[in-house]
């Protein structure tokens, strides 16, 4: 059997704009420790899940001795409260993820932002939109490695290689193809890597007989 089998979509600045929080958070919390946040640091955090990124931040502030447990708790209270009043929608991310849905094709939630963020999130992404979520704190290994997407797809019952991947960084893009997923790049707060394969050339799924919506016909 050939044909799309899924839409794999990234949350954090690919669905919805929450990047620009994520950045009032991480640099409140470089603040908090005496410190500032380099722009180098934030754009290394783009796309990894919450131990990297304090890891990174620790060492941005010059206090890598820090506990990470506590600064993933102070991040994600605040992000709690962020996304609760400031998330809106990526341009277009609505109307594809809604056309999507109506064409019957199973989505996928896969995120580098652990658990209970993305419940926040969930409350105003409207869960029926996912037939299933997978979050950062809920794999081994996060992304750039391949493991989330191949989660992905093994919960939807799925081949990975009938899958397309929505992804806005470097390390999401780098996930998806190594899972074997087609990827649509969509650039939001850093450029992606121009040596990878460009965005909209990735390997694409064979046409299915009951053709996609054309936001994603070849």
């Amino acid at each position: 059997m050939t044909g799309l089998a899924a839409v794999l979509f990234d949350m954090d600045g690919t669905l919805v704009d929450s990047e620009r929080l994520w950045d009032v958070g991480l640099r409140e919390l470089a603040i908090e420790y005496g410190g500032s946040l380099s722009e180098a640091a934030r754009v290394a955090m783009v796309g990894t899940d919450a131990q990297t990124s304090m890891r990174i931040l620790h060492a941005d502030v010059g206090q890598e001795w820090r506990e990470l447990g506590p600064s993933q708790e102070w991040i994600s209270r605040r992000m709690a409260e962020l996304f609760r009043t400031g998330l809106v929608w990526r341009p277009g991310a609505l109307a594809l993820l809604t056309a999507v849905r109506a064409a019957g094709v199973p989505t996928a939630l896969v995120t580098s932002t652990a658990r209970p963020l993305v419940e926040v999130a969930l409350d105003w992404l409207g869960r029926e939109n996912f037939d299933v979520v997978v979050a950062g704190d809920e794999v081994r290994t996060p992304k750039p490695d391949p493991e989330p997407y191949r989660l992905a797809a093994q919960l939807l019952g799925v081949p990975i290689e009938r899958c397309v991947a929505i992804e806005d960084s470097r390390a999401g893009v780098t996930s998806a193809l190594a899972a074997g997923a087609a990827v649509l790049g969509v650039p939001s707060e850093v450029p992606l890597d121009p040596g990878r394969r460009r965005p909209g050339r990735a390997r694409r799924p064979r046409r299915p007989a009951a053709a996609p919506p054309k936001h994603l016909a070849s």
